[in-house]
């Protein structure tokens, strides 16, 4: 054959082949047999090995490199993803509904339309097409980093690694765009995952718990070898920017999707009125247990999406969507023990140990009790047969005990007196249900607090696992987390498993931590109540680490979505003296979070360097709405009235805060004025 019939043969067997790949991974629909495509797919293996200057990363038979990547490298998106809010009953759902329209200030009866798609239980991706190419793929991470599995994802048969320049199924050509970002989930179907254990037990390996895990531990291979054995399925149903393109809907969207190559969620519905969506998502929870993946709810979206913009986003969700959970499965079990298990606060969480049972998809095994209010609430022991189900289909716990199947013999289960780990005495505060180790140096605690701060939503220490911190805490390395940025090259290359190249990477990833954001910093510190979503609200509105630790329990309290309890419990948390030592330490070490991310511009908009105070209640929309229409608009929230007090916004029946306004002067504005404000 000469170079140029090779050439255009080449061609024409990749574009079948691609065909047909989607035929039968995306339409379950295929044209050819089996044979037929094998004897396809070896003749163009053939042909490139003839003219391996012909060979391209988009080929079919590129799916899977031959080399191992050394670690998943970090990439940073240009549009955050982000995650959706629940929704845990149909009473939820119709208050989305409301929200929206109170929102865009439409009538309560006017039906908005939207799009209703299965809610997988997988892991959120990311893909970057370039000219129409694959170039990359990375889980979507905190939202703003992700992880780069390029040679994991492009190993999944559903994904297409060239944009089809014409519909499959239409044959109408297509927009190539060139650059287009597209959000999806990798998932594992429940018949690859029911084989794959089958594979795993035959070689007395590793079994997993559900599909998720098989999922998410199969992409974040090293070895794209490795996930070729573990087959996984992508669907996509989301486009972050493809270049010179517009929608004017979901489903419009998602045709494209589709005709570009994609898998997209199936069944797909719209629906106009949330009572339709609710018949939907119904209608979805009956379907479940004939579906060939795990689904764990329904996803609604407002499917115009000129709406959609409209309605914009929070800081971590649009609120244009939200994933509305089914209710939780349940199963009986036995407990066979309860545990005490340290936290890192110091906290003892008392623990179920049960009797293996499959609830939802998932292998039970243990179930948190959380206190010793709860355990007496429920009247929890060992040897009960228990009813548990798995809290939005996640979180396993006890729901009840079947007391008519006790045991003649059982006795209640009390909290031990002293530590289960150091045996220090166990204290409880006043007015808290938690009882903790009294011992600030308990090994528990230290270990738990350590692991804690390298977790990757945390400093993001990269190749430090729990292994690690165990065995630097056993060799004497590490007392705390600031400990972690004194450790030398010659100290952990006399550790086992320790060579020269493992321990140049590590004490690089530990180096790297050290340029941080100030998010990352509050939440590695561990505070009591305090997890990633705080530490974001706290580093958005304090912007640097020093306002923070200044803040008063009443300017704590003032940040939406931070209460008093929780406002206490953080300015407690920078009077101790182990803590400010502990900060003052990693400070010295050399940790930046300063104008790495937090110090970004704050919304400007019409509202821009003003401080609004509301009071008395708004006909047209909650008092939380307001307060994030305020701040979408630049604004600043406060619970007092005070001089610097800018506007305050007073509705049916105000209090004394109005008073106050007028006192000192300070606009004030009725509904109507605020509705006409932000309205233009």
């Amino acid at each position: 054959m000469q170079n140029s019939s090779i050439e255009i043969r080449i061609l024409e067997l990749r574009g079948w082949i691609d065909y047909h790949n989607y035929r039968y991974y995306a339409l379950d629909d295929p044209e050819i047999s089996d044979a037929e495509y094998d004897e396809m797919f070896r003749e163009l293996q053939r042909l490139e090995e003839e003219r391996p200057d012909l060979i391209a990363p988009e080929s079919p038979t590129q799916r899977v490199g031959s080399t191992p990547v050394g670690e998943l490298k970090k990439i940073a998106r240009s549009l955050p993803m982000l995650s959706l809010s629940n929704a845990m009953d149909e009473a939820e759902i119709r208050e989305f509904d409301a929200r929206i329209k109170r929102f865009l200030m439409l009538d309560s009866d006017v039906n908005i339309e939207y799009v209703c798609e299965p809610k997988f239980d997988g892991l959120a991706v990311e893909l970057i097409y370039e000219q129409g190419i694959f170039t990359l793929g990375a889980t979507r991470g905190d939202g703003i980093v992700g992880e780069d599995v390029t040679h994991t994802i492009r190993t999944i048969h559903s994904l297409p690694l060239r944009l089809h320049s014409e519909s499959p199924v239409t044959g109408k050509p297509n927009p190539i765009p060139e650059r287009l970002e597209v959000r999806g989930e990798a998932i594992m179907l429940i018949a690859d995952f029911q084989a794959l254990n089958r594979r795993q037990s035959a070689k007395d390996e590793r079994i997993f718990a559900n599909p998720r895990n098989a999922a998410a531990g199969s992409l974040r291979q090293l070895d794209p070898k490795t996930t070729v054995d573990r087959p996984l399925t992508l669907f996509c149903y989301h486009i972050g920017a493809a270049t010179g393109l517009t929608f004017k809907s979901h489903l419009e969207l998602a045709d494209q999707l589709q005709a570009w190559g994609f898998l997209t969620p199936d069944p797909r519905d719209s629906a106009s009125g949330i009572e339709s969506v609710i018949r939907l998502h119904q209608k979805l929870e009956r379907m479940r247990d004939q579906l060939p993946f795990e689904i764990d709810g329904t996803v609604i979206k407002v499917n115009d999406i000129g709406l959609q913009r409209r309605l914009s986003q929070t800081s971590r969700n649009p609120r244009w969507a939200v994933a509305a959970k089914f209710p939780p499965r349940q199963m009986t079990t036995v407990i066979e023990n309860i545990t005490v298990q340290v936290g890192r606060t110091g906290v003892l969480t008392p623990v179920a140990e049960l009797k293996p049972v499959e609830v939802g998809g998932a292998t039970v095994r243990r179930a948190t009790l959380h206190n010793q209010d709860e355990i007496d609430k429920k009247d929890v022991r060992v040897g009960d047969r228990v009813i548990v189900q798995r809290a939005g289909d996640v979180i396993p716990e006890i729901v009840k005990v079947i007391e008519s199947k006790r045991l003649v013999d059982s006795q209640p289960y009390r909290l031990p007196r002293l530590c289960p780990v150091c045996e220090s005495p166990v204290v409880q505060d006043q007015d808290q249900a938690a009882r903790r180790c009294s011992n600030v140096s308990c090994p528990a605690v230290i270990a738990n607090s350590i692991k804690h701060f390298i977790h990757r939503h945390a400093m993001d220490i990269d190749g430090m696992g729990d292994k690690i911190v165990y065995q630097l805490l056993d060799a004497g390395l590490i007392q705390s987390a600031a400990d972690l940025y004194q450790i030398t090259f010659e100290s952990l290359i006399k550790l086992d498993r320790f060579a020269e190249k493992s321990a140049k990477n590590l004490l690089a990833a530990i180096h790297k931590s050290k340029k941080t954001t100030l998010w990352r910093l509050i939440h590695a510190l561990g505070l009591p109540s305090v997890g990633e979503t705080t530490s974001r609200l706290l580093a958005d509105h304090f912007r640097t680490l020093p306002a923070v630790r200044a803040a008063t329990t009443e300017e704590l309290a003032e940040i939406d979505g931070i209460g008093p309890i929780v406002a206490k419990s953080i300015a407690q948390f920078f009077t101790v003296d182990a803590n400010a030592l502990l900060i003052d330490k990693l400070l010295a070490v050399g940790i930046d979070c300063e104008g790495s991310g937090q110090n970004r511009p704050r919304n400007v908009g019409k509202f821009s360097g003003m401080t609004f105070v509301l009071t008395g209640a708004l006909s047209g929309m909650s008092r939380k709405e307001s307060k994030s229409r305020v701040q979408a608009m630049g604004g600043k929230v406060t619970s007092s009235v005070s001089r610097k007090t800018t506007v305050v916004i007073a509705g049916e029946k105000p209090g004394s805060k109005l008073k106050k306004a007028k006192n000192l002067g300070i606009d004030v504005w009725n509904e109507n004025r605020f509705m006409e404000e932000i309205k233009n």
